[in-house]
């Protein structure tokens, strides 16, 4: 899966260029924590949290070797109707998780590499490396707004405490991308630099029309189909 570099990234790129009330936020920093909130109980990014939940129920999809969440799914539950800023992150997590695996899994079947746990080890090194080659700054800032929206995040409750754990990781992996950023291409073991930035441009293309689609009155379930 794409790291929080990189889905940070994805929304620094989003707001560079439209006003939130272009993408139908109201509030930025709960926007973006929704963009964290699937893999808090997964237990790897976020290791303080109170309780896990499988992956398979966080993303919506089955746990096979680098799935692809199924991101309709998630709006046909959580986004036909009024949703919060929270709820919307969400799913924009899930968009681009949904692209990036799609593509990982597209590539290594071209190039004959079987998949398991070492190429999974390899893929998510190339994804760390990738990410720290972008700059980010946005860390959101614990409110009253975003508790209430985790509190009823329609999917699970998250919990205060696990909130502010969340916010704390991401600090941390702001400050570790500025100290280890780099200038370089990486030396990637599975991936190529070509990879990373073509599909980069593609989920940046598929989130603009995802969010267009939605401020026109329709809904983008045919985005990030399982």
């Amino acid at each position: 899966m794409p790291s929080w570099n990189i889905h940070t990234a994805h929304v620094e790129g989003l707001l560079a260029t439209q006003s939130a009330a272009e993408l139908g936020i109201e509030d930025v920093d709960a926007f973006l924590f929704g963009n964290f909130v699937p893999d808090i109980y997964v237990g790897y990014v976020v290791p303080d949290v109170s309780h896990k939940i499988p992956y398979k129920d966080t993303h919506l999809v089955d746990p096979t070797f680098i799935p692809s969440p199924n991101a309709a799914l998630f709006y046909e539950r959580y986004l036909m109707g009024e949703c919060t800023d929270v709820v919307l992150g969400a799913w924009t997590h899930l968009l681009c998780d949904h692209y990036y695996n799609r593509r990982t899994n597209e590539y290594i079947s071209r190039i004959g590499v079987a998949p398991g746990e070492q190429t999974r080890i390899r893929k998510q090194s190339d994804f760390d490396a990738f990410g720290r080659t972008l700059s980010i700054s946005r860390v959101p800032k614990a409110s009253e707004g975003i508790l209430s929206q985790c509190k009823e995040f329609p999917q699970y409750a998250i919990g205060e405490q696990d909130v502010l754990a969340t916010i704390r990781a991401q600090e941390g992996i702001v400050h570790r991308n500025a100290a280890e950023h780099l200038d370089a291409e990486p030396e990637y073991c599975l991936l190529t630099q070509e990879f990373f930035e073509s599909t980069y441009r593609q989920v940046d293309s598929v989130l603009r029309e995802a969010f267009r689609l939605r401020a026109s009155g329709v809904a983008p379930l045919e985005l990030g189909r399982a």
